[in-house]
């Protein structure tokens, strides 16, 4: 705006008060600001335990389910449907699933047998004993590899001894479960009185282990073991699936021995509940055994 115009605008009163305002006037200011900070979005609240176990149970009961699932037949009837499946393979395995009810605390469940007709060549055994006296003469005698006392706990922790079933007297078991219990507990070979392996009778224990195979769950409970094979006749596979399902049983809690019986065993534990059995084999489905 030149100089004489403006002169002529400063002695018009209405001229004077439009240009006021063009030079005062307010300007809009631009602030740059990300549109993600503009949006304040709510995170949504954490669920309780009891809010996802209601969650949970919606979405199993959504899920699809096989219909054979609660199809049952009984051990006979299971061999007969396996045998015809693996006609063209008469070497096939039998396999024997059992599943136990794993709750908080609850170990893993394991244990030893010799089937009435083994299905394979045994593997030995490296067996370390801690025992004294008469006992640590008794275990050597019966085939122990590594037989101590309290000596053998640093080799344990550091390596030196290895071993793959380890025993204990009665007098010893209190002197090296605190510094064994972490390191044997996690690999299921700590010595339990519950799994026989703290005894007083190490000799004859030791002589029961010839010939026997370790058997051995997983962190679900579940228990896999071949049990026996398609040539077999029905009469030997049964007798090996009834007598590896007490070993479990016995094993679990479900069947008590005479000394729980009679209240003198104080480390007897609750009962694992055996909640499915099944028969497979390679080629064939998993047949649920009702009598079991």
């Amino acid at each position: 705006m030149s100089l004489a115009l403006a002169q002529l605008a400063s002695r018009c009163r209405q001229c004077s008060g439009t240009l006021g305002l063009l030079r005062y006037a307010p300007q809009r200011q631009f602030h740059y600001t990300p549109a993600i900070l503009a949006r304040k979005e709510k995170k949504p609240a954490a669920l309780t335990k009891k809010q996802l176990a209601v969650k949970e149970r919606k979405r199993a009961k959504k899920a699809k389910k096989n219909i054979y699932d609660s199809e049952k037949m009984t051990l006979t009837d299971a061999i007969n449907v396996l045998r015809a499946v693996e006609v063209a393979s008469p070497h096939a395995t039998y396999e024997l699933v059992v599943k136990t009810q794993m709750g908080k605390g609850t170990t893993i469940p394991k244990g030893r047998f010799n089937l009435p007709r083994e299905t394979k060549a045994q593997t030995k055994d490296r067996i370390l004993v801690f025992a004294e006296g008469r006992q640590a003469e008794e275990a050597k005698k019966a085939g122990a590899d590594v037989v101590g006392g309290l000596e053998l706990v640093e080799g344990i922790i550091n390596g030196r001894h290895q071993a793959t079933l380890f025993l204990c007297s009665r007098s010893l078991i209190r002197g090296i479960t605190p510094r064994l219990g972490r390191v044997l507990g996690p690999r299921g070979l700590m010595p339990s009185e519950r799994r026989g392996t703290v005894t007083d009778d190490i000799g004859g224990f030791i002589r029961r282990l010839k010939g026997t195979s370790e058997w051995k769950g997983d962190k679900e409970g579940t228990i896999r073991q071949p049990i026996a094979k398609m040539d077999f006749p029905v009469g030997d596979v049964v007798k090996n699936v009834r007598y590896f399902l007490n070993v479990v049983k016995h094993a679990t809690g479900n069947v008590r021995g005479p000394q729980a019986d009679a209240g003198k065993d104080i480390s007897q534990k609750p009962a694992q509940a055996i909640t499915r059995v099944l028969l497979s084999s390679q080629q064939g489905p998993s047949i649920q055994i009702a009598d079991i």
